[in-house]
């Protein structure tokens, strides 16, 4: 869907949508992201609301189609774990519009990967049947933006996150950075919006104070447990602590967001 342009005032962008549910309190914005690195589902767990930003451009240096595993003793010792994508309109084509290579030969390939990377845990088994909706997604579609996002659903949801999912593709935005960013806010029904460490560089948080958007910088206070967070899978995590271990941990973000 293409962005559009709303002719009025910024109040009527949000008025304009019919949104799915009630308005949320804090917002995230991210990319759909395969397996999702640890800082990444960090945010969105401390979200009330993930909005997919499904609509932007693919990007092969990105981890959109692709994870960083890690030696379970040795955090430094990686491999990729990569989906191989097709771009229809090369370098333009949108995150939504990739395509995954012989899905179903991958999603064989890539559960196999996981295992022989991970099955010697005593927790692999319960990692195997949270991911297993991912790898039947896989063989249903090509569709990367599907499977990345629901990658990272099947761990929020063993995780227990009770958040919503919106997809900027069907949300109406105007243009910039930005105030596109604020648009998608305002029309998940937000009033904070919660901002990684590379994004708030960029951001005019000027425009947000002035429509009454507070911006949040949501970011682990340096530990042992998080020092290789903005490389590694969560699977990785998920694998080597548990459940109730990065429950802890997201709460406490989740916290000093608030």
């Amino acid at each position: 869907m293409p962005h559009t342009t709303p002719s009025s005032v910024e109040a009527s962008t949000a008025a304009s949508w019919a949104g799915d549910g009630q308005p949320g309190r804090s917002i995230a914005i991210h990319q759909p992201n395969f397996l999702p690195r640890l800082n990444t589902l960090g945010k969105i767990f401390a979200a009330d609301v993930w909005v997919v930003l499904d609509d932007v451009q693919f990007a092969r240096r990105d981890y959109q189609h692709r994870a960083r595993l890690a030696s379970l003793n040795d955090p430094t010792q990686t491999r990729w774990l990569t989906l191989p994508t097709h771009l229809a309109s090369g370098r333009s084509t949108t995150i939504r519009d990739a395509r995954v290579v012989q899905p179903d030969y991958v999603a064989t390939r890539s559960y196999r990967m996981l295992r022989d990377h991970y099955g010697h845990s005593p927790r692999w088994s319960m990692v195997e049947h949270c991911l297993a909706p991912v790898w039947d997604e896989l063989r249903r579609t090509d569709s990367l933006a599907r499977v990345a996002e629901l990658s990272t659903r099947a761990i929020l949801n063993a995780l227990g996150w009770r958040g919503r999912v919106l997809r900027s593709s069907a949300m109406p935005t105007r243009p910039g950075r930005s105030q596109r960013l604020l648009d998608l806010v305002q029309v998940a029904g937000g009033h904070q919006y919660l901002c990684g460490t590379g994004g708030i560089g960029y951001l005019d948080v000027g425009l947000f104070e002035a429509h009454g958007i507070t911006v949040t910088r949501c970011s682990p206070a340096p530990s042992r447990f998080w020092e290789h967070g903005r490389c590694l899978s969560s699977v990785h995590y998920l694998v080597k602590y548990g459940t109730t271990r990065l429950n802890h941990e997201f709460a406490v973000i989740r916290r000093q967001s608030e």
